[in-house]
């Protein structure tokens, strides 16, 4: 369920949005950061500019918000303050009789899976958001495909693709020779994993998917991946998740996650602002600060970071090994 990608990974659009959205953000430029090695746990991350907000908000709680210009984060966040993105969540946890799990879980097998397996796959049914997350995404898988290849041949090297959505990392490991253990909530998603993988696995070991929450992982496995799934989850049961990572991995520990700075953040409070027509699932932001502590609680330390940033598509990837 690699969604982060703002699992939405869009931190101010929902994928569903049109080519031409009411509220819009200059971009920035794709950025891939080299990866450290070296320590920076309170350098910032790289923003696109806040210098273009402009034209009119959606009608907020039965007043209408004028336009916003000039770059005004304060006046931006004055607007914000008037949404309640809290009363829209606990609606959708209402509505399918559950908490964030079974949101996620409910999305996702539902409308949820037909929007993202559009954006992961290659069809040109996507307008331009859903095409620069793709383009995210895809730059993430890369990322963790060279930091796996930097440690030698991938042959017969065991990987537990936590949250595997349909197979975008758990494919291109197992052509490597990997022996890939897939995991997601979704069994939407599993089942389009299972089918791509034995269209393109020829003459590999085609990996093991299995419906299953990242709580119910168990085994032992030379790295454990999980990209874009800690949007899911708030900070104390991101620690646990964490934690409950690491201790499947014997060499080290690959996760991405929707960075959290007040930029990045008050983009994601824009987002709220539009849901889309449908539905999505809540969005956690997570600090690095918060990450590479909940490492260091369970013995691990972070060895390399970086940012991949697309229009649409932000996301912080570390590798983590033991200390």
């Amino acid at each position: 369920m690699a969604h982060s990608a703002f699992p939405y990974p869009t931190l101010c659009f929902h994928p569903d949005s049109t080519t031409n959205p009411r509220f819009f953000l200059s971009p920035p430029p794709l950025k891939l950061v080299k990866f450290s090695r070296t320590p920076n746990v309170n350098a910032p991350a790289p923003a696109p500019p806040l210098s273009a907000v402009a034209t009119e908000l959606p009608v907020v709680d039965g007043a209408t918000i004028a336009a916003i210009g000039g770059g005004s984060v304060a006046a931006l966040a004055a607007v914000l303050s008037l949404t309640d993105p809290e009363r829209r969540r606990r609606l959708q946890a209402e509505e399918v009789g559950g908490g964030d799990k079974d949101v996620v879980k409910e999305y996702f097998n539902n409308s949820g899976f037909q929007r993202w397996k559009k954006i992961y796959g290659e069809t040109d049914d996507v307008n331009r958001v859903q095409r620069d997350i793709r383009l995210g995404h895809s730059k993430t898988v890369e990322n963790v495909m060279g930091m796996l290849k930097d440690e030698g041949p991938l042959t017969g090297v065991t990987v537990c693709d936590a949250g595997c959505g349909t197979g975008s990392l758990s494919i291109p490991l197992a052509k490597e020779g990997a022996i890939v253990f897939a995991s997601d909530i979704s069994a939407a998603m599993v089942a389009e994993a299972q089918n791509k993988a034995k269209e393109e696995v020829a003459g590999g070991v085609v990996p093991k998917f299995e419906v299953k929450d990242l709580e119910s992982l168990e085994g032992k496995y030379d790295t454990v991946v999980c990209l874009d799934v800690l949007i899911h989850y708030p900070q104390n049961k991101a620690d646990g998740m964490i934690a409950h990572l690491a201790s499947l991995a014997e060499k080290r520990l690959i996760i991405s996650f929707a960075p959290k700075t007040f930029y990045y953040d008050l983009l994601k409070r824009v987002g709220e602002l539009f849901p889309g027509p449908s539905k999505a699932t809540r969005a956690y932001l997570h600090s690095e600060a918060d990450v590479e502590t909940a490492l260091r609680r369970v013995g691990w330390k972070i060895r390399k970071r970086g940012l991949v940033s697309t229009q649409f598509y932000f996301a912080t990837l570390v590798e983590a090994v033991p200390a």
